[in-house]
């Protein structure tokens, strides 16, 4: 079958059932002599219209009455309960899509493609070029079944090829539903609008994306230098937080304008189009020269507005009238906590850098070495304020390897981390791996302070 017939789908299973009173079936199918003769089929109800309305046929395991248990048939005679035919009619819609495609695809390409799609918005997406190859003639058979079975999917979409450009964009093809690839996506309490054809969208790494934001402090300030459409950024800023937002891509870097702007963190959120080498040259002294704005006040709720109005009210005596009198002094009440609190000095020193280009990201990190060297920093006081290891950024950085075992890919990355940076790595670092990609390609993420020496190197 290279074309999908909804029609061969169909099927009629014969069985028996008991016609019982209405009232009585719930106790009958319980019963000890009958529970077990009881049709038990996935998906299929065991109880049945009969031809009247005063009672129901409870479908029983069996085709004929010499199939049922002795004791079943005894109990049914004893109560009077009699048998007939059912046939049950199985359609297309009863089938799961595994169930449809082990009937279409030859034999030997028989495997579970139900488990293997992601989604984002409206559109499953699934990777039949890492499958088998010999399933490319049912491609479209594959992506029919599939959007007929995975609820609220709209358009199905096959990765055609593996990602081979700076963008971090796949090649695609729509394999059945809508030819639309605009889609809007919730995560970590942002809503993300993009085409999901543009751009890079991963929603395997939802958890690592609330796994990074949790580790962030709302007063830090956070460079991401491969932001994306904002996964990192957005829910970050939302927490209070003040993002840099880089990406090369400009098609990301237009939809992370709008999603600043639908999420309402565009006071938060500084977006820049370049280079992720580039950026981290800059950006020191890009937030040296213009501080991140102060962290903005604590939101109060109703409650804690009308008691802080309460307070500040001023207090009146309702026996004897207060007067002040032309140049004597005014009583003034005291301010409260809030009109006291000076406001919170502008950010000026960047404390997390996010590096999520699994494929090339290590390759970046020697754009740190020198970074904030007098020679390099055109001469601007960035020592006053990255003074200390203690007061280096720390790096979130994502890479592929070979190694599964999590203590020997730490070992490596953290080699080629330190190769990169010309220079070692100190103070606590973490790793973590994230995901398996494919066989023989595991993602991790390296986490580790920016060396002081690393960072004031004379030669970059």
């Amino acid at each position: 079958m290279k074309e999908l017939d909804r029609e061969a789908f169909k099927k009629t299973v014969p069985v028996l059932g008991a016609k019982v009173p209405k009232h009585l079936v719930d106790p009958v199918r319980s019963a000890s002599e009958v529970r077990k003769a009881v049709l038990v089929v996935p998906r299929c109800s065991s109880v049945r219209p009969a031809d009247d309305d005063e009672h129901r046929l409870l479908l029983l395991h069996a085709q004929s009455e010499d199939e049922l248990p002795q004791v079943t048939k005894d109990y049914l005679r004893e109560h009077s309960f009699p048998l007939q035919p059912y046939n049950i009619q199985l359609k297309y819609d009863y089938w799961t899509a595994n169930d449809i495609l082990q009937a279409v695809l030859p034999e030997e390409l028989l495997d579970d493609y139900t488990s293997r799609y992601s989604v984002v918005g409206h559109i499953a997406h699934i990777n039949l070029h890492t499958m088998h190859a010999e399933c490319l003639p049912w491609k479209h058979i594959i992506g029919q079944v599939l959007l007929d079975k995975i609820h609220h999917i709209r358009t199905i979409v096959s990765k055609t090829d593996s990602i081979n450009n700076v963008y971090r964009v796949f090649p695609m093809e729509i394999l059945a539903g809508e030819p639309n690839t605009m889609v809007t996506q919730k995560q970590n309490d942002c809503t993300f609008t993009f085409d999901f054809s543009e751009v890079y969208w991963n929603t395997r790494l939802d958890f690592e994306h609330k796994r990074i934001i949790d580790l962030f402090k709302k007063e830090e300030v956070v460079a991401d230098v491969f932001a994306g459409v904002g996964p990192f950024a957005l829910p970050a800023a939302k927490k209070g937080c003040a993002v840099y937002a880089n990406d090369l891509n400009p098609c990301s870097y237009k939809y992370l304008l709008a999603n600043m702007a639908n999420n309402k963190v565009a006071d938060l959120v500084r977006p820049s189009c370049m280079d992720g080498r580039e950026f981290i040259r800059v950006i020191f002294k890009e937030n040296y020269d213009d501080p991140m704005p102060p962290m903005p006040p604590p939101r109060l709720s109703a409650r804690q507005r009308a008691e802080r109005d309460r307070k500040q009210r001023p207090a009146s005596s309702p026996t004897r009238p207060t007067s002040v009198r032309p140049g004597s002094p005014r009583k003034l009440r005291a301010p409260s906590p809030a009109e006291d609190a000076r406001p919170s000095p502008r950010r000026q020193r960047i404390t997390q850098f996010v590096m999520n280009l699994p494929d090339t990201a290590m390759e970046f990190l020697d754009a740190f070495r020198g970074v904030l060297h007098p020679d390099n920093a055109d001469g601007r006081g960035l020592s006053g304020i990255y003074d200390s290891q203690e007061k280096m950024p720390r790096i979130h950085c994502y890479a592929f390897t070979r190694l599964r075992d999590e203590e020997l890919a730490a070992a490596e990355l953290r080699k080629r981390a330190e190769t990169a940076l010309g220079g070692k790595l100190v103070g606590e670092v973490t790793w973590r791996w994230v995901r398996g990609v494919a066989p023989n390609k595991e993602m991790f993420c390296l986490s580790f302070q920016l060396p002081y020496d690393v960072a004031y190197a004379s030669s970059i």
